[in-house]
């Protein structure tokens, strides 16, 4: 009897479970059983492990051959268990000393001929590996970057099952066959799911920061809504423009992600994680170091914007923003229920998702900007005439938003129409991406200094108990949002909200402590009633 063991990774959501991969061999008529719970395609891996072995020149074991994978309770999915289980068989049948399989994790789709193909969620399987204390981790080589990213971990990077076999049994390395030149890369097919180019409204991992063909300057006019970008991102509120089309709505929440810093570490390995899973990553870029921008079409389903879809759920657009910026667009034409599912993701900051095949959460920590016509013909405003639509049409259009998911939207803005003057104007650009962008850093790094030594790192982030005891703004500088909570202007929530973003008007302007104009125009980007405050931080435009 032959028996041998070493390791896979399975994913539940973008968390991994460390799988003992085991493998017996006994007399009796040749049988091939896999057991533990796996799913459809990692049940074909016996046909497409036994041709790669074949295929690779090892001899296949003519005999009762029982695989399993354990624990058996948890789910298993994908073909990334290929190369754990032929090194286990051939571990059972002597080709490899069983004992230095043992300690080894194995990530890796096989083809018939035993090349090794890449398989999605290799950096969050490669964590879960060095989570449980390997040290050793064996994966494709066109993801072995992106298994470097953990630290810790020694990546050994293969191309095909006849490398691997030679550097476990410490045997001359074969060549393989180089690519054509100028053709694709076969195996790098494996890294990307079909449909997720540019029409996806995902970007994020190939721009780079302070993208040069989405600045701020490009903007005309709109000084409240630059006012209210530039309040959202350095305290990472959510806004909601509304304005008729052709203002600029668009071209503001295109420009967010380049007003926001760049990721840390921390960030970029929780963001990559997600991008990985949902086969996001580009060849060539194992990192996302910049802040994700998701804008998905209006008629995206519940399971495209929250998660979803069948077996164990895949991350949806509000975790593909996780660190970045969700916009989404003629916000009033999205499903009702599809909008009132982010009021769990907006004050959690993950979600969670039940499915009969399991339960999985994905973070889902994002700035959301909502846009918005005035009414279903985009010309009603205070100023123009020329709408045509009737009263009970305007209101029924403008209740598709509901209260409480609005109430949890930090800044409202309502974005004018761009006037001949100002479209016609020579030399009256406003202030570039770049410059707003170090007064977003600044304003970051001063906030991050009050909150250090807390789980906290942006002002959007604080609880109203903390606001209200420890970081109060200067006394009576919040009558006046007080008053309004009194008249029912205002809710519990909105009061904090507000709070919030006083504090981030403070840190843009360098106040140590919210003061009364602070508060005012916290109160103006809030509720959108003129407080006669300047809607300006920093230079004007």
């Amino acid at each position: 009897m032959g028996f041998a063991r070493t390791c896979a990774v399975a994913l539940v959501g973008v968390e991994g479970v460390v799988v003992e991969v085991q493998a017996d061999l006994e007399p009796g008529v040749a049988a091939f059983t896999l057991v533990g719970l796996p799913d459809k395609s990692l049940t074909e891996s016996r046909d497409r492990v036994r041709a790669a072995v074949v295929n690779s020149g090892a001899d296949w074991p003519q005999k009762k051959l029982t695989v399993g994978l354990s624990p058996a309770s948890v789910p298993k999915a994908g073909s990334g268990f290929d190369v754990a289980v032929a090194c286990a068989v051939l571990g059972a049948a002597e080709r490899i000393d069983p004992r230095v399989l043992a300690d080894i994790v194995m990530i890796g789709e096989l083809g018939l001929d035993g090349r090794v193909r890449p398989v999605r969620g290799v950096l969050p399987a490669v964590l879960a590996a060095a989570d449980a204390g390997y040290e050793q981790v064996v994966v494709p080589e066109c993801a072995a970057a992106e298994a470097a990213l953990v630290p810790g971990v020694s990546v050994l990077g293969v191309r095909s099952l006849r490398q691997l076999i030679a550097a476990l049994t410490d045997e001359p390395m074969p060549e393989e066959d180089p690519d054509e030149q100028g053709r694709p890369d076969p195996l790098l097919a494996g890294l990307r799911v079909p449909g997720t180019g540019e029409a996806t409204g995902l970007y994020g991992t190939t721009l780079p920061d302070h993208d040069q063909g989405h600045d701020l300057a490009d903007v005309v006019g709109q000084l409240s809504a630059r006012t209210a970008m530039e309040v959202a991102a350095a305290g990472g509120h959510h806004v909601f423009l509304q304005g008729p089309p052709g203002a600029g709505k668009t071209m503001l929440a295109e420009r967010m992600p380049s007003l926001l810093p760049a990721l840390n570490r921390q960030e970029s390995l929780e963001v990559t994680a997600i991008h990985s899973v949902a086969g996001l990553l580009p060849p060539g870029k194992p990192m996302v170091d910049i802040p994700p921008y998701c804008a998905p079409h209006h008629s995206a389903t519940m399971q495209s914007l929250v998660g979803g879809g069948r077996g164990l759920a895949r991350p949806g657009a509000v975790s593909l923003s996780h660190r970045g910026v969700l916009f989404l667009d003629e916000a009033p034409e999205f499903s009702g229920f599809v909008l009132d599912a982010l009021r769990q993701p907006l004050e959690a900051g993950h979600v969670v998702i039940a499915r009969s095949a399991g339960v999985v959460r994905f973070p889902a920590k994002f700035l959301m900007v909502l846009a918005a016509n005035p009414c279903p013909c985009g010309r009603f405003s205070a100023m123009n005439d020329c709408c045509e639509c009737p009263p009970s049409a305007i209101r029924r259009y403008q209740s598709r938003l509901s209260g409480p998911l609005l109430d949890r939207v930090d800044l409202r803005v309502e974005v004018e129409p761009v006037t001949r003057s100002e479209l016609t104007a020579l030399g009256a650009r406003g202030e570039s991406t770049r410059t707003v962008a170090d007064r977003v850093r600044a304003a970051r790094d001063r906030a991050a200094g009050r909150l250090s030594g807390t789980p906290w790192h942006t002002n959007a982030e604080m609880p109203g108990r903390e606001l209200r005891s420890r970081w109060q703004a200067l006394p009576g500088a919040m009558d006046e949002a007080e008053r309004g909570l009194e008249r029912g202007l205002l809710t519990a929530r909105g009061l904090d909200r507000v709070l919030r973003v006083a504090w981030t008007v403070a840190d843009l302007s360098g106040h140590d402590r919210p003061d009364a104009g602070d508060v005012a125009l916290a109160l103006q980007l809030r509720t959108g009633v003129p407080r006669g405050v300047p809607m300006t931080i920093g230079s004007p435009a």
